[in-house]
């Protein structure tokens, strides 16, 4: 039994010995691996070798050159250079997006109650004989007795509204062009594609947030959001807007939509604000925009055929009811259906009724509400007449309708 014990305490020391033995090896190792490391960065930095950049301070450059290879003399501050194309951006485009402040004709130092002052943004697009030209939403400037432009400086201009358009929710200001140094490039809204990185520009939530940005991507394009601007239940407008999930919040409206060229593609109008809904807000397209624009400007407001109906587009429409409801023969790919018309409205006189589709306009096919809209707003002049292709109870008819002027 006792040589079984010695037998047992002779391997114990053996094995000891054994772990000794590795473990001086291994902590030399670490050690010399440690030194050498010391020793080659410097080199590795000097000549790029790392897979990753350090910008290092000149005086350690010159000491390293001197011969200095001690480790302190890199232990300094460094300079990270964190410019990227969205900084870029935002210091080329940010200057020309300003805050617009609606005056109320009552005076917060009167006897009355006292309106409070709202505010928005705008978007400086044009500089023309010592004038300057600011698009911003008709929303953001209605009813006010005053109106006043703050530059991204800080600067407070005089502003004169030129034109404000209730359905396209547009508007224009004049201001002297002496303080401005700053214009918005204008991009092309029919080339934005879904996807794409989109940048809002604004002051939402007043003046003290003056500037913000925020990043997205493009959502959807050509989207159609019913308005009803009197509050009778029934769509007085189809807006055209590109949706985008860059935050849009209260005091961004007329504040600038960017693609990554830093050209402006649209006007931010509205989000969808329900506690079930999030990342959803629209802008006005600036190929939509500039010509109510460019008529605002000119004229002080904007003429536009009538036709006096509310459509929607087939496509939002479950095909099953296209035969079943609406009875149309399966040539039919698209077109909108008249969900009402108007009263007294050159719809009306011509005979034209609820649940009739319209599937062509002046022998152009129409697929939704977007193609009635361009063809009826861009091809058409009050007084016009159109011929509408329609079918009502599966049957195929023409109708000529003489368009009058829209009416605010």
């Amino acid at each position: 039994m006792s040589f079984d014990v010695q037998d047992e305490n002779n391997r114990t020391k053996t094995t000891e010995r054994h772990k000794r033995a590795w473990l001086v090896p291994t902590m030399l190792g670490i050690m010399l691996g440690a030194v050498v490391v010391a020793a080659i960065l410097p080199s590795l930095i000097r000549n790029g070798i790392l897979p990753y950049q350090i910008v290092l301070p000149e005086a350690a450059y010159q000491g390293n050159k001197a011969g200095d290879t001690n480790m302190s003399s890199l232990l300094q501050p460094i300079s990270v250079d964190i410019s990227t194309q969205l900084t870029d951006i935002i210091d080329d485009v940010a200057p020309a997006v300003v805050g617009v402040e609606n005056v109320p004709a009552t005076s917060i130092f009167s006897d009355e109650t006292p309106n409070q002052s709202a505010t928005g943004s705008g978007v400086i697009y044009k500089v023309n004989n010592e004038k300057a030209y600011i698009v911003t939403n008709h929303h953001v400037v209605d009813g006010a007795a005053d109106i006043e432009v703050i530059l991204a400086d800080d600067r407070r201009l005089t502003a004169t509204l030129l034109g404000s358009d209730l359905f396209m929710d547009l508007a224009v200001l004049e201001v002297e062009a002496s303080n401005i140094d700053h214009v918005m490039t204008l991009g092309d809204s029919e080339q934005v594609k879904v996807g794409e990185p989109a940048i809002a520009i604004g002051n939402p939530l007043g003046l003290d947030l003056s500037g913000s940005v925020t990043q997205g991507i493009i959502s959807g394009k050509q989207r159609a959001i019913p308005q009803d601007f009197n509050q009778d239940g029934r769509a007085d407008w189809q807006a055209e807007v590109i949706q985008t999930d860059a935050a849009i919040n209260p005091g961004n409206s007329g504040g600038a939509l960017v693609n990554m060229q830093g050209q402006l593609i649209g006007i931010n109008s509205m989000k969808i604000a329900q506690s079930a809904v999030e990342g959803i807000g629209f802008a006005i397209p600036i190929d939509v925009a500039m010509p109510v624009v460019d008529q605002l400007e000119k004229h002080g407001s904007v003429s536009r055929a009538f036709l006096g109906v509310e459509a929607y587009s087939l496509e939002d429409v479950a095909q099953a009811e296209w035969e079943r409801s609406l009875h149309l023969p399966q040539e039919v790919t698209g077109g909108i259906y008249l969900q009402s018309v108007e009263p007294m409205s050159p719809a009306s006189s011509a005979g034209l009724e609820v649940y009739d589709v319209i599937t062509a306009l002046d022998g152009k096919p129409i697929m939704n509400i977007i193609d009635l809209r361009k063809h009826l707003y861009q091809q058409k002049q009050p007084g016009d007449k159109m011929v509408l292709t329609l079918y009502r109870d599966g049957k195929k008819q023409e109708v000529t309708v003489e368009l009058s002027e829209q009416q605010p």
